[in-house]
């Protein structure tokens, strides 16, 4: 499975940015797509996950209310909406897949985009 992030940006604190994220390749054992945001010397820490078929969604509660995940099928995408964006959520964001549910660890997840770059001024 390959997976490509995108959508990353500077924002102004308040404002909004959509992440996406294209998979290709044997897609069909991608059963999860969860994002995850990483600053430096910092771990890299769960954002929210979603089950391709069923739809199910499961939110750090950091970001709960604020950012929605979504997927479209028919594209193999899956999207972040990042929705009133504080500078703490200024990190490198990153898809992953797996096959467990829900799974907020990183070390779980099998496939990895390169990650793209959120910037949230103040």
């Amino acid at each position: 499975v390959q997976l490509q992030a995108s959508g990353g940006g500077l924002v102004q604190a308040g404002g909004s940015l959509r992440l996406s994220c294209a998979a290709s390749g044997r897609t069909f054992s991608s059963y999860v797509m969860g994002w995850f945001r990483q600053t430096p010397g910092k771990e890299r820490e769960f954002v929210a996950a979603i089950i391709w078929r069923g739809g199910s969604t499961y939110y750090a509660d950091s970001v709960k209310g604020r950012f929605t995940i979504s997927r479209d099928n028919t594209k193999d995408t899956v999207y972040l909406q990042m929705n009133s964006l504080t500078p703490e959520d200024t990190a490198v964001y990153y898809c992953a897949s797996n096959s467990y549910w829900p799974e907020t660890r990183s070390t779980q997840y099998d496939y990895w985009g390169q990650g793209t770059l959120v910037t949230v001024s103040s």
